[in-house]
């Protein structure tokens, strides 16, 4: 007997349907990699899941944009305004600077000198020594900033070690003002007569005779 025809619908159940979907999503990149490289075709191949996750698939030989472009050339389809183009633009104009920034800090580390002629290698011993001069001048006003701010530590040092030295001084001064206080009273005590200085404790013993 033969195989039955499998219904072509949505799985319903989700495990199943996901199990579904990494098989085929398989199966397809593989048949896209065997026509690519048994009829040297340029192939690529977009699968986005259900949760919206990407799979893709291009030939070794080519980039998907650029097939993409050739897709929109030959349909005459446009998959993209001119404001995405200009964003493309911009794109490879930012990658083509960095590629250019790169090759020039190598050559400021000393590297591929060799293709460079004359001219371009005065430029770069002028960038040299223009930027070690700025290193110095920047070194120069760490320097002096720390310096500043070495000063102001001292300042604060000096006023708050006054501060404390002056109220040593004026607790010591309390201290000696108490003692003379304390010194005068006792003076004052032992010159009083002795009938003031001592209260009778006892009653009269001649009123009741």
């Amino acid at each position: 007997m033969g195989r039955g025809k499998i219904e072509i619908k949505r799985i319903e159940n989700s495990t199943n349907r996901q199990v579904t979907f990494s098989k085929r999503r398989a199966g397809i990149i593989k048949k896209a990699r065997e026509i690519g490289v048994l009829c040297d075709a340029e192939v690529g191949v977009v699968v986005f899941s259900s949760a919206g996750k990407l799979h893709d698939y291009c030939s070794p030989k080519t980039t998907l944009s650029r097939i993409l472009e050739k897709y929109q050339t030959n349909s005459g389809k446009i998959l993209w305004d001119e404001k995405h183009k200009s964003l493309s633009a911009e794109i490879d104009r930012v990658k083509k600077e960095n590629d250019n920034m790169q090759i020039e800090l190598r050559h400021m580390k000393g590297e591929d000198l060799n293709s460079l002629q004359p001219k371009e290698l005065i430029s770069i011993e002028e960038a040299l020594q223009n930027g070690q001069t700025n290193l110095r001048d920047k070194q120069m006003e760490h320097w002096r900033m720390r310096r500043r701010n070495d000063k102001m530590l001292e300042d604060e040092h000096r006023l708050l070690a006054f501060r404390v030295h002056q109220q040593d001084v004026e607790l010591s001064g309390d201290m000696r003002e108490l003692e003379l206080g304390y010194h005068h009273n006792r003076d004052f005590a032992a010159q009083m007569p002795f009938t003031f200085r001592v209260q009778p404790s006892h009653p009269n013993l001649q009123e009741d005779k």
